[in-house]
């Protein structure tokens, strides 16, 4: 942990320092008033950004106007991403720096003016460069706050071993992490809900986070809106880790218990049927596949492990039904134990990571840095006959946008 601790730091101050030596730089040959204000401003600023990440959870951000608090976080989120990269560029140029100077020292042992100046065109070239990628960083995730609404609907058809007859051609909407705390615009959202149905769903899957912390969030008006959502076979529901309100301090253990007895109340009062450990058999003609919906199960330390496989199977083998469908809110519980020891669900519909709401995502290329906590992040995933999609999110939660990974309302057809 002290270790841990230590790197940190020391990237933050690596950060700061490279970034500091940069503004310098580019404001060097500006007259001195100027010079000074500016510098002033970019210290000014990065106190700003330090004291609201320091002490982001004692702040009320509720009482925060939605509009400052929106440009606030983004402004954070953009000044230390463009901090990193500024570190990035500026650590490039001194690894090389330190090569050549290796270089000349113990082969030329010495180096001619040509070289210097080459160098120093080099070095103020990776400046620019750096200056830029922190600029660029910093408008790209205020940009962001405008795409928090921009649902992108994505279709896949996808074909499971052993699916009956009568449910092929069958269409299944997926939304995942709502989120509702994290909203401030009921219109959007309810526009976003207008979207699942105008994709015209048999059945409607939603799987995990409805809140960011309390019941209370999904006020009268948002019950209204949620309660839209309706498809001929249903619309099945299961929890992800923010519902338990494992994040905030109750007064008492019952007021937690409490707490997510009324969000459980809430499912039911929109319509949503909410699977805790169970399943439920879906019947359509002459066929059936089992619908198999399990609390949050993370092999993730810092996620909890309410989840019971077992408890959701009982019962199931002896109604021999070769096709299931899974809902797990967090990915790696697949690779963790529904691959090693339920390799009969042919289907498992996972959400959590949010693609991080940051990245790219494009069909030829897909980079975020969640991937480098989970392997499975965004979209679908094949071993053998099992399949996992992970949803990227409805809602939005800390950064209150996105940037390259949109919100996601996403469509199957089973073939």
């Amino acid at each position: 942990m002290k270790l841990r601790l230590f790197i940190i730091l020391s990237i933050i101050g690596l950060a700061e320092y490279y970034s500091f030596i940069v503004v310098r730089s580019a404001v060097r040959n500006l007259p001195s008033a100027l010079r000074i204000t500016l510098t002033t401003v970019y210290l000014s600023l990065t106190v700003l950004s330090w004291m609201g990440l320091i002490f982001f959870r004692t702040i009320n951000w509720a009482n925060v106007p939605h509009l400052l608090r929106n440009v606030y976080i983004a402004f954070v989120l953009g000044f230390v991403v463009g901090k990193i990269l500024v570190l990035l560029v500026m650590l490039i140029d001194d690894i090389r720096r330190l090569i050549t100077w290796l270089v000349s020292a113990l082969i030329y042992r010495g180096s001619s003016a040509g070289d210097t100046v080459a160098n120093i065109d080099r070095s103020l070239f990776l400046k620019r460069t750096a200056l830029v990628l922190g600029g660029l960083s910093l408008v790209g995730f205020t940009y962001g706050i405008r795409n928090r609404y921009n649902y992108r609907v994505r279709k896949i058809k996808l074909k499971l071993a052993s699916l009956p007859e009568s449910f092929k051609g069958i269409r299944i909407v997926q939304i995942s992490d709502i989120h509702t705390g994290s909203f401030d615009n009921h219109a959007a959202v309810a526009h976003g809900i207008q979207r699942v149905m105008d994709q015209k769903a048999d059945i409607i899957f939603f799987t995990g986070d409805l809140v960011n912390n309390h019941s209370d969030e999904v006020d009268a008006k948002y019950q209204e809106i949620f309660s839209k959502l309706s498809a001929p076979m249903g619309v099945y529901s299961t929890l992800g880790n923010h519902d338990y309100g494992d994040y905030v301090q109750w007064p008492t253990p019952q007021d937690k218990i409490a707490n997510l007895d009324k969000l459980k109340s809430i499912h039911a009062a929109m319509g949503w049927r909410l699977l805790m450990n169970e399943h439920v058999v879906l019947e359509r003609g002459t066929g059936k596949i089992a619908l198999i919906g399990i609390e949050n199960w993370s092999a993730k330390a810092n996620f909890p492990k309410y989840g019971d496989m077992r408890k959701a199977y009982d019962g199931l083998k002896e109604k021999n039904i070769p096709t299931k469908i899974l809902l797990s809110h967090d990915p790696s519980h697949w690779h963790a134990q529904v691959i090693p020891e339920y390799g009969d669900v042919q289907l498992t519909l996972s959400g959590h990571t949010h693609g991080m709401q940051f990245g790219v995502d494009t069909k030829w290329f897909k980079w975020s840095p969640v991937q480098y906590m989970y392997n499975e992040w965004a979209g679908l995933y094949t071993e053998g006959t099992q399949n996992l999609y992970v949803n990227r999110g409805f809602g939005f939660l800390g950064y209150p946008g996105r940037l390259g990974v949109l919100p996601e309302i996403t469509v199957f057809e089973l073939v």
